[in-house]
């Protein structure tokens, strides 16, 4: 069976109501697709309006009526605001693998009034509302997705021309009161949540979402070994000085056995001098192999800059207090010191297996979101990758 390139476009309405973890974690868990890429959107008019032309085809198995309901769907609530011009936000999802297409589709679900089951992401999250008369009275379809092949390699390339002025780390799509100054956080959504198809992306994004914070930019990244040193140089010297005792403890009942005598403080002292560097420096070998996939021992200058195997989905999160609410949601840097619901509690496992990353600052998030450039468009690369050059 042929590999296809499927997309998911969650609608503005998802986002605000921050359903986009249960999103993700649904389409990640009953496709088991790749998830290749993703980037978040604010469209133009022009855009929408190529878009929502594109929506009615006789390729789409839903009846006429309901893809008329859809195609006016996006002109009304993908446009900019009408009153204030403000562009909305949109999430683009891209999954890859072996009948991606019709299996995507699975999941989201076709769109029909009354009795649902709760068995696709419409059923959940969309609304159908017919009155007696056969009159709409409300209609929400949660996420958009492409019937067929073909339609999904149309609409990938449309999004795919735009995404260069349309996409990115997004401003000015959140209207805040005037007492309000927000602020720009990240989030890392770390490899350990992609080592096998499950939910547990997008159950991590679900508990970020009790911020109330508001997404502006995602991308899938396979961080570069000089990237990861980069991003986690900070702490490079903090192992290298705190973890004097940790390898004093390791080794010390080893080298007391050997020589049948008792190590004096000062001897562990300077034992703790020697070895705390060293040992420092192996845990930080290790992290970036986490991140990365392959540790700076393990490759040359050209081979670090390129991308890693490990996969991490990188967030932006923007609104009041912005660094201090993802940090309380997430938890201590060890899961068994954190409180009951964080991240780091449900889905961590060590200190440095624990789920995901977030900036401990302003200063540090603007640093971290410029070291993955989040807003590099991997999206248009992926796309231009499967079907050539647009």
């Amino acid at each position: 069976m042929a590999e296809e390139l499927a997309y998911v476009l969650i609608n503005p309405y998802t986002l605000f109501k921050s359903r986009t973890g249960g999103v993700l974690s649904r389409l990640l868990s009953r496709t088991a697709l790749d998830v290749a890429g993703a980037r978040m959107f604010a469209p133009s008019k022009e855009l929408v309006e190529q878009y929502a032309a594109a929506s009615v085809t006789p390729a789409d198995p839903q009846p006429k009526k309901i893809q008329e309901l859809i195609r006016q769907y996006i002109l009304d609530h993908y446009s900019p605001n009408p009153k204030t011009g403000r562009r909305r936000r949109v999430m683009m999802l891209l999954f890859r693998g072996d009948d991606a297409v019709r299996r995507v589709r699975a999941v989201v679900g076709d769109i029909a009034s009354g009795v649902v089951r709760g068995e696709t992401i419409r059923d959940t999250y969309g609304d159908y509302v017919v009155g007696p008369g056969g009159e709409v009275r409300y209609f929400e379809p949660a996420v958009l997705a492409a019937p067929t092949r073909e339609e999904a390699e149309f609409k990938l390339k449309l999004w795919a021309k735009f995404s260069d002025k349309d996409g990115g780390v997004l401003e000015n799509t959140i209207e805040y009161p005037p007492s309000v100054k927000p602020q720009q956080t990240l989030a890392l959504i770390k490899p350990d949540n992609f080592m096998f198809p499950s939910g547990r992306p997008g159950n991590v994004v679900d508990v970020l979402s009790r911020t109330g914070l508001y997404i502006v930019g995602v991308k899938v990244h396979r961080m570069s070994v000089a990237q990861a040193e980069e991003f986690y140089g900070p702490v490079r010297e903090v192992l290298r000085t705190k973890l004097k005792d940790v390898a004093v403890a390791k080794v010390q009942p080893a080298i007391e056995a050997a020589l049948e005598a008792k190590l004096p403080e000062d001897a562990q002292k300077k034992l703790g001098d020697v070895l705390g560097p060293v040992f420092g420096e192996q845990q930080f070998e290790n992290i970036v192999k986490f991140m990365a996939g392959l540790a700076p021992s393990e490759c040359d200058a050209k081979k670090k800059k390129e991308p890693g195997t490990a996969k991490c989905i990188a967030l932006v999160y923007e609104g009041a207090d912005a660094v201090r609410k993802i940090r309380e949601v997430l938890g201590p840097t060890d899961p068994k010191k954190a409180g009951a619901g964080t991240i780091r509690r449900e889905f961590g496992t060590s200190v440095m297996v624990n789920a995901a990353h977030a900036s401990d600052s302003p200063e540090n998030a603007r640093r971290e979101i410029g070291i993955v450039n989040v807003a590099e468009n991997n999206f248009k690369q992926i796309v231009e990758q499967f079907y050539g050059k647009l």
